[in-house]
């Protein structure tokens, strides 16, 4: 109580002591955001990467390296549309898996198993989500050239053709941004999350 003047119009207010829960929750969801962007980097720079070469595989279009070092511009141009197509497919894995984690795990503190748990269920939706993207391109590619029976995109790709490997690689991607949604429903089924009563709604933290 202070006795100021005019009942303590004077006085300074005391301000409240600070309390650690903020802190540490701060903590835990810096922690799980930097976890989230290393899990980022992986998928992008080495499971695309592998999905690529299974594309590659798929659509015959030849040693990606080797045609890179001699300036095969058609098959860097399709390339690059394949990583792009694939980039796509796998941010909605990606983003899935995410959701699924946070739901699964709120209102839990951060433990060594959890993490575990995460990195085995988003490297393995994210994995399978690559390889039946991978196979979903390939198939579309395979369609679209049997649709047009008076060019053989591959082997003008082969030969540098820098056209048709602009045409193919709209292709893919417009395949990619059509599949996504379907393909994220699909392989949410690899998760094991929650499942809520009718009519439950999960109060926000």
């Amino acid at each position: 109580m202070c006795a100021g003047r005019l009942g303590g119009r004077g006085c300074q207010a005391t301000a409240a002591p600070r309390s650690g829960t903020l802190g540490a929750v701060n903590a835990s969801l810096f922690l799980i955001g930097i976890g989230k962007v290393l899990f980022g980097i992986v998928v992008g720079a080495a499971g695309v990467l592998l999905g690529a070469r299974v594309l590659g595989r798929l659509l015959r279009w030849g040693e990606l390296d080797e045609e890179l070092k001699n300036g095969n511009l058609g098959v860097g141009v399709l390339g690059a549309a394949g990583l792009f197509a694939l980039g796509l497919l796998a941010q909605h894995a990606v983003v899935a898996t995410f959701a699924a984690m946070d739901l699964m795990y709120r209102g839990k503190r951060l433990a060594a198993p959890m993490l575990g748990r995460f990195a085995v269920y988003g490297l393995i939706h994210v994995g399978v989500s690559l390889a039946v993207g991978a196979a979903v391109l390939g198939i579309g590619a395979f369609l679209f050239g049997r649709m047009t029976r008076g060019v053989d995109e591959l082997a003008e790709i082969r030969k540098g053709n820098v056209a048709p490997a602009l045409v193919l690689g709209a292709v893919m991607v417009v395949i990619a941004l059509m599949a996504a949604p379907g393909l994220e429903t699909a392989l949410d089924g690899l998760l094991p999350l929650p499942t809520l009563a009718r009519d439950e709604v999960v109060e926000p933290l």
